[in-house]
């Protein structure tokens, strides 16, 4: 192998591990910014949540999706992975994570359920 391919004697140039570069002085972290945006990404809901939402006739005005989302962001900030949350009459199961309501469930229904899967519950 040629000397020139080696990085101080330590193996060939193409396993360099470049060097990390600190915030430019002044400047946001990246792990700081990532973590703003995706507290200020919106609640997505999936089709199986928009058809329980449609048939159970769940009122989802901008109210309840502001207390939804301010019980997602205290249940992320706890290191939960899926939340049961708890706003008014309604259930909604979430993925934390990715901010996405898997599916609702009225007062009326609520007894029926058992709720599985979830690491944490807030009332929003």
């Amino acid at each position: 192998m040629a000397e020139s391919s080696r990085i101080d004697g330590l193996g060939p140039a193409a396993h360099a591990v470049p060097a990390v570069r600190p915030s430019p002085p002044g400047g946001a972290a990246f792990g700081d910014v990532l973590a703003a945006k995706l507290r200020a990404a919106p609640l997505s809901f999936s089709g199986h949540a928009r058809q329980r939402i449609e048939q159970r006739s769940i009122p989802v005005d901008a109210r309840t999706i502001s207390r939804l989302s301010g019980g997602v962001d205290r249940a992320a900030e706890k290191g939960s992975r899926s939340a049961l949350v708890l706003v008014d009459d309604a259930a909604f199961v979430v993925s934390v994570p990715n901010k996405t309501v898997i599916t609702a469930v009225d007062r009326e229904h609520m007894r029926e359920q058992v709720f599985t899967n979830i690491d944490s519950a807030v009332i929003a």
